[in-house]
């Protein structure tokens, strides 16, 4: 990996970084690391933004990302700081990986080893476990060229793509073309195109709307694995919030910031609450919804967008949570299990196309008390549904109340696991929690979809336009969606800040 650009011209600036999420976390690192002096101010009662952690009656939920790869971007993030993840936290390696039922009562594991997984893939269709390879090699590619040359590089404007060398490395990249058509060149079988295609859920896209690039994630899944860091995402959070307090950084929650004014050397940043209070930074960075922070937190003639702009945006999907304690065991699940109709076209068309509470729905479970006895009091499983769903959908009590029974009863009818009599605890979560806890705009999951018209520089930029001395960080901005991006966006932003004084 490239060795990061210099960042001495911070060393003594002011710096307040708005929002806790991993892209917040990740600037004030760097921040603080070149020598600035950093205040993170977190909206919320707890640090992690979208990786918050629910703790009720003994059980211990990740509310947010839940699954943990890219671990070598984690090793380059530490290692920046002379530090490793194991210094932090402990991973595990998921075996199998995930499962899958398919609604038709088929039912599929992929595990750690490859020749396991070429082996199903050859059971379901003759030639694709030589199309598995073909196919792995492919993402390897993309997955090694992309991220050297692509994902820790400032490419934030379609000039930065013309240029010798970007035409030389992406020479062979599958650039253009949408991931179901790229798919189809390789495998027949629906099944198999699921499975390929399952990681678009972490990109809030659909395999009609999501470029063929992004298969770089087949490599990430199968030949970098699935892990667990004991205690979950959330252990990951208090890591990186512990390293950054070692390199200096304050950190303040309940702390939700109401205005930002003024400019580079004379910022006033406003929060409300019980303790509001006014900071003087002489550089703000926000980690806040992108949308949120220019419509509500800057006056109108310093906003880069309008609102019709960011209406017009195409939005990854909200999603239906139901965290639940349960008694006894949930044998059949995996730590990650898929249930997936053999035809999912429907779930995406009503997420993408024409918005509706799914009627037959792809949804995903995670038992993180398959692998971590204390995230469950004794003799309890710790679970939640994340059920995909159009942002901003319309969400009722009424609603959630049907929806509940729907998901319950298809996961007894296709796993084999009845839940309904056994639940101790739960708490549901959807659209309008979304938008009142982050901020998201249309009560998103995950933010801007990567479509190819959102993709690299057609995403937001890390520096303001409007604003001298404000910048952006997290998942609208460049590399994107996911915890791995929202820490290389970090690295980016501070970057950025560093050649911008």
């Amino acid at each position: 990996m490239r060795t990061p650009r210099d960042r001495s011209s911070l060393a003594g600036e002011d710096v307040v970084v708005i929002g806790g999420g991993f892209g917040g976390l990740s600037t004030a690192c760097y921040l603080a690391d070149a020598g600035a002096d950093v205040t993170l101010l977190e909206k919320n009662e707890q640090l992690g933004g979208r990786a918050s952690v629910l703790e009720e009656d003994g059980f211990r939920f990740d509310m947010g990302p839940s699954w943990y790869l890219m671990p070598d971007v984690f090793e380059t993030f530490f290692g920046h700081f002379d530090r490793e993840p194991s210094d932090y936290y402990t991973l595990s390696r998921l075996d199998p990986h995930y499962r899958i039922f398919f609604k038709d009562g088929d039912q599929v594991d992929m595990v750690p080893d490859l020749d396991a997984n070429r082996n199903t893939f050859e059971s379901y269709e003759p030639g694709a476990a030589d199309a598995f390879d073909d196919y792995l090699r492919k993402s390897e590619r993309n997955y090694e060229i992309g991220m050297e040359h692509f994902v820790y590089e400032h490419r934030d404007d379609l000039v930065d793509f013309i240029d010798p060398d970007v035409l030389r490395y992406s020479w062979g990249l599958s650039l253009i073309g949408s991931m179901q058509d790229h798919v189809e060149d390789y495998f027949d079988h629906p099944k198999l195109q699921q499975i390929m295609q399952y990681t678009l859920v972490f990109l809030g896209g659909s395999p009609h709307n999501t470029p063929a690039l992004y298969n770089l994630m087949s490599h990430v899944d199968f030949n970098l694995g699935v892990y667990y860091p004991d205690g979950g995402l959330g252990a990951v959070v208090d890591g990186i919030v512990e390293m950054g307090a070692e390199l200096g950084v304050t950190y303040e929650t309940d702390a939700p910031v109401t205005a930002i004014k003024g400019k580079r050397g004379g910022f006033k940043v406003e929060t409300g609450g019980d303790d509001a209070d006014t900071y003087l930074p002489d550089l703000v960075v926000s980690d806040a919804d992108y949308a949120h922070t220019e419509q509500e937190l800057l006056a109108p003639e310093k906003r880069q967008y309008d609102a019709d702009y960011w209406e017009s945006r195409t939005y990854a999907p909200s999603a239906y949570l139901l965290y639940m304690g349960v008694e006894g065991d949930v044998e059949e699940l995996a730590h990650h299990t898929l249930v997936l109709p053999t035809d999912w076209d429907d779930h995406f068309e009503q997420i993408f196309d024409d918005p509706a509470w799914p009627d037959d729905p792809a949804y995903y479970l995670c038992v993180p008390s398959k692998t971590d006895d204390t995230v469950a009091p004794e003799g309890h499983s710790n679970l939640f549904v994340l059920v995909p769903i159009a942002a901003g959908l319309e969400d009722t009590p009424e609603l959630r109340s049907q929806y509940r029974q729907l998901v319950l009863d298809d996961i007894a009818a296709n796993t084999g696991v009845d839940l309904r009599d056994r639940i101790v605890y739960e708490k549901e979560f959807c659209v309008d929690d979304f938008a009142a806890r982050y901020n998201s705009m249309k009560g998103s999951a995950l933010g801007l979809a990567h479509t190819l018209r959102q993709t690299a520089p057609f995403r937001p930029g890390h520096e303001s336009s409007k604003v001298d001395g404000l910048y952006f960080t997290g998942s609208t901005t460049t590399p994107g969606i996911g915890v791995p991006m929202c820490l290389i966006s970090g690295l980016l932003t501070a970057e950025t800040m560093a050649g911008s004084d």
